[in-house]
This record gives C-alpha cells, structure tokens and sequence, in this order.
C-alpha cells in the first residue's frame, strides 16, 4: 500500500489528496475487496477497516524504501517488471518486425533527461531577515539540487533524472528511472540504464537519444550493447539568434574517413577518399565555382557480427554512383585500434542512421515523446515542484509516477485485446 500510495500521487497530486480521497469508505473499501480478491486465502495481507493515512506513507517512505539497499532492489524489481510487462504487450518482440537496416518502431527504445524543480525556490546562500531576532538567517533549499544545462542551452536548477521508455499505438511503457548525480553525466548514467536493461530486452534494435550521446557513448552501445544508435550528431559551429533565443543554423562537420580502393567494371582501380558529413558517409566533388561539395552515398544495409570476443562489430554498406561503376562499398562503423592509432574518434563522426537517411526522422520521432513523457510527469506535480526533499525520497516518487504509467498502458493494452478477442 505504501507503493500504491505513492502511485497516486501522480493522480492527485498531493498525500494530502490521495489521503482524503482514501478515506472515503467507497473508495477504501473498493480497494480493500481488490486486495482480497488478490490473496483470497491469505487474511493476513488483507487490509483493515480504517483508511490508509498520509502519516503512514510518510513513515514507509521515509524509513524503509529510501534505505539505499531497498531503493537499488526496487528499481531492479521495477526493470524486471516493466519489461516483462512490455514484452507481453509485444513491446521489443525479437520475433517482430524490422531489421537493423529498417528498425521498426516497436523495437526502439528512447529515453531523456528531466530536471525536477525543488520543493522550494530558495538556493545555497540565500537569507531573509529574521524581524524578531534582527539576524540574516539561512531559508530553507533543496541540498541535493545542481545546476543542470539542457539540449537547448537552458540552465536549470533541481534534480535530474533519466528516464528509459519504449511505445506502441496503446501507449508508453517506462522501463528504467535512474538519477543523475552531477551535472554533465546524464549520458554516463544513460549508458548504465541500457545496460541493466539489455539482458531484459532481447528483441530492441535502437535507441534513440539527444546529442548529449557522444561517440565514447556510440562505441559502447554498438560493441557491448548491440543497439543501433539513432541522435544527432554535434555540429561545427551553431549559429543562434539573440532575438528569438534560439539555435536557428547549424553548420555540420566534414572530416575525411578513410581511403577505399574500388575496381571499375573495365579492371581499373581507384582509390575513393571518403568524407562524413553530419553522420553520413559521402564523396566530395567540384562544383562549377570550383568547390567541393559533399554528397552522400545511399545507404544500402547495416548489418552486425558478433565476434568470439562478445563484443559487436557493425557495418554500413553503401551504392557506389553509376559514374563509378555502381556497385557497393562497406564502411566499418565501430571504432578500433587504427582508428585511436591515428586519433580519428569514428562512431563520433560516423553514423549508423544519419539524420540524411529516409529512416531518420521516422525513428528519430521518438524524441516527441521522450519530451510528452517528461511533460506528462510535470503535470503530476504540485505546482510544478517536486513532493519532497531529497533525491532518494524523489527517487522513489520517480518510480511510483512510473508504475502508474506502465499500468494504465497494461489496462488499454488489455482492453485492447479483449475487443479483438469479442470482434
């Protein structure tokens, strides 16, 4: 019940809400006859007759589940679950549709960064004046909130977490909540969530993030995870403008890959020096002012091989144009020894599905609902500002808020089938 009660905090927004709307004697009995139906021969998980109060959430909360053992279990417990529960909603199916060259979207994971505003306003430093005292007195602030900067440039102070999901038509399924201890690891803890997650989803193929995933990032993904990764890539110079606020022009990089040798229908060889440009691989050719001007080859497959080692290795293969003869030509897309040799940073450079492929904006579409999911936890909050004080007890809120998501997707979703089944 201790759970229950925090997962209803997130309807209604407040203990002091939740306790009121428990102690109506139809709604407490209500639950009570659902738990009975759960444990029909077990009295002893049956509930009593007077309502389940704030000041008995508060003591559960406090003094059980912020231990920092039963925080790491619940979250453990949370994974297994909401896994299992995606996988029964066919939420990644590894017998499902796409590929790694065409990942579907049922088998795409995405996931984002959300600050939380504190409980109060004041910040490290702040002081009002005592009237009685005539003293500065320190006002009370949140100890474990950071300054913390977004994709958008934007600063914000509170507490950071990550949050890991996948989606269908139904709805949204949140499978990991880990927080974000300082400021600039939101990608490091990103990567610890995929990776407790991998053994749970055997049948995901990409991820889809923001450009805080970086190619140190990519690499582990593509060699150590199996995940194709879907972002934008950093640019070589944005330009903003001062009136709107706002990044408004990017200018993307264009470094050299590696030399190809390609032999010609007629026997001749030639040697192709490849170029990537915002991800993508391409030839670099003169144009009538005498420029060089990029233009991208088409992407024909990425395929994976798993080598004896357990690690990935990956590929692209890319249509040569008909001046060079057509054909096909492989690009390797995860780092190794003679790319560090000569200090090229491939996966940063290089991309799986760049944001010039035609599958790009479909998956990278995702990323609308990694921020409809960071919304929809706002709108569960009181005033916009978090239940309590402390990231462990915020943490523990966190994974309320998403048990009640996941099981409103598990109701639709059942709901959904039992009309398929009447039709």
């Amino acid at each position: 019940m201790t759970l229950v009660f925090n997962s209803l905090l997130s309807v209604w927004r407040s203990g002091r809400q939740v306790d009121a709307e428990l102690s109506h004697p139809l709604v407490w009995r209500h639950v009570r006859r659902i738990v009975q139906r759960r444990f029909p021969d077990d009295p002893s998980m049956h509930l009593p007759k007077q309502p389940m109060r704030r000041h008995h959430y508060v003591y559960g909360r406090d003094r059980y589940l912020t231990d920092p053992p039963i925080l790491e279990r619940l979250g453990e417990i949370h994974r297994e679950l909401a896994t299992a529960q995606a996988r029964d909603a066919g939420l990644p199916d590894p017998d499902g549709a796409g590929s790694y060259t065409h990942p579907d979207l049922s088998r795409v994971l995405h996931a984002d960064g959300k600050v939380v505003t504190p409980l109060f306003k004041a910040k490290p430093g702040n002081f009002r004046v005592d009237t009685e005292i005539g003293e500065m007195v320190p006002i009370r602030y949140e100890t474990d909130a950071t300054l913390h900067f977004e994709g958008d440039g934007e600063a914000a102070w509170g507490t950071k977490s990550v949050m890991v999901a996948t989606r269908s038509r139904i709805g949204r399924s949140i499978l990991d909540v880990d927080r974000v201890p300082d400021p600039g690891s939101e990608a490091k803890v990103d990567v610890s969530c995929f990776e407790r997650l991998t053994p749970h989803v055997p049948g995901a193929q990409a991820i889809v993030y923001d450009t805080a995933l970086r190619g140190v990032h990519h690499q582990t993904i593509l060699r150590e995870l199996g995940f194709v990764p879907v972002n934008m890539g950093a640019a070589a110079e944005t330009f903003g403008s001062k009136t709107l606020k706002r990044k408004i022009k990017r200018r993307e990089k264009t470094v050299h890959v590696e030399d190809k040798e390609v032999t010609q229908p007629d026997g001749w060889s030639v040697t192709l020096r490849l170029f990537s440009e915002a991800g993508a691989i391409g030839l670099m050719r003169p144009t009538e002012a005498g420029d060089l001007q990029f233009t991208p080859l088409v992407r024909k497959r990425t395929h994976r091989m798993n080598a004896e080692s357990g690690l990935s290795r990956w590929y692209n293969d890319y249509r040569l144009p008909e001046h060079l003869g057509g054909g096909q030509i492989t690009v390797r897309l995860h780092q190794d020894d003679g790319d560090r040799k000569r200090k090229f940073n491939r996966t940063e450079n290089v991309r799986p599905i760049p944001p010039s492929d035609p599958d790009f904006p479909r998956l990278y579409g995702r990323r609308n609902d990694s921020e409809s999911l960071n919304r929809s936890l706002e709108d569960t909050l009181f005033l916009g500002r978090a239940h309590s004080l402390g990231w462990r007890r915020q943490q523990v809120q966190m994974l309320g808020w998403a048990l009640m998501v996941n099981a409103l997707t598990m109701a639709r979703h059942r709901a959904a089938e039992d009309l398929l089944g009447a039709a």
